[in-house]
């Protein structure tokens, strides 16, 4: 199918500059934030617009990273004071992060507004804001998107978790890791913990696990897809973020939110967070060609495929007598 060329995603989110220290090095004030990079991600396959707040101290350059990407910055808002800054370092498991610092800034006082272009958006990702923005965002849509789709984390689910399963029963896809299920849910097992979740009325929930890759729980099946193994990895900044774009982004420009295209999506998100965490920051991503996204999805289709055995009969297993 063609790729639409009007605005066919908005995400609502954070714009911010990270410092980040990993085994690989040190890089400060890099720009990030979940609406960043959802949205340089998703750019790769159909025009998104991106909803989030910046300071006075933000750089012309960096917008122009948005903007040469194609990306509709009218919704980014410019306030007094500095942008939204995150500190993390990251041990030699390159797992997560442990925070050093957060400062909000401008982003504390974040009030969505979306203009009449926003609001008739056919997807929409809620990235990782508080419940009652991921509501506020959903009442002032014009007409229920095709697909949402909603981030979220342990902070929310810690002191907010009544207004976020709320949330979760308006959404169609729900976008966490493992932990975080668990923590939702109470379960212990992921699956138990999944059938939970999609049962609340979700058409698929997708569970991000870094370098083992992502499953997604759909109503009608399970799929899983690796990480593509890399033989270094920079930065796993934004990674997760990158994944929820390539997924959206695929989903968006097929227009096809199917069983078949979402496990397309899951390679496609997971294409993008391959050469997301290559670099610091979006150092990666703003030198990436379609050439290489579409190699490194053939690398996928490679890595995974097998065939069948024939006739229907099962393995070639020893008969116990």
């Amino acid at each position: 199918m063609a790729v639409r060329r009007e605005m066919n995603i908005l995400v609502v989110g954070s714009v911010a500059y990270d410092s980040v220290e990993t085994p690989k090095g040190k890089n400060d004030h890099q720009l990030g934030g979940s609406a960043t990079y959802f949205s340089v991600s998703a750019s790769f396959f159909t025009r998104v617009g991106v909803v989030a707040v910046v300071g006075k101290d933000f750089a012309k350059d960096d917008l122009s990273v948005l903007e040469g990407h194609g990306v509709d910055t009218s919704g980014l808002e410019t306030d007094s004071g500095e942008t939204f800054r995150w500190a993390g370092k990251y041990t030699d498991e390159m797992n997560a992060a442990v925070t050093i610092e957060t400062r909000l800034n401008v982003f504390e006082h974040f009030r969505p507004r979306l203009s009449p272009d926003h609001r008739r958006a056919p997807y929409l990702f809620l990235a990782n804001i508080s419940p009652d923005l991921q509501h506020a965002v959903l009442d002032q849509m014009s007409a229920r998107p095709r697909l949402i789709a909603c981030d979220t984390m342990n902070l929310w689910i810690e002191i907010a978790k009544p207004r976020l399963l709320e949330l979760i029963d308006k959404v169609d896809v729900l976008m966490i890791n493992e932990a975080e299920a668990k923590q939702l849910t109470g379960e212990k097992s992921l699956v138990s913990a999944a059938a939970q979740l999609v049962k609340r009325g979700l058409q698929a929930l997708v569970i991000k696990r870094g370098e083992y890759g992502a499953v997604v729980f759909h109503r009608e099946f399970t799929f899983a897809t690796p990480a593509y193994p890399l033989a270094r990895v920079v930065d796993p900044t934004g990674a997760g973020d990158s994944f929820a774009g390539g997924f959206m982004g695929y989903l968006a420009a097929v227009d096809d939110t199917g069983g078949e295209a979402m496990r397309r999506a899951a390679v496609a998100g997971s294409v993008m967070a391959s050469y997301t965490v290559e670099e610091f920051g979006l150092k990666r991503l703003k030198s990436l060609t379609q050439k290489e996204i579409n190699g490194r999805f053939g690398a996928f289709v490679e890595l995974t495929r097998f065939h069948p055995l024939g006739g229907g009969q099962g393995l070639p297993l020893v008969q116990k007598v």
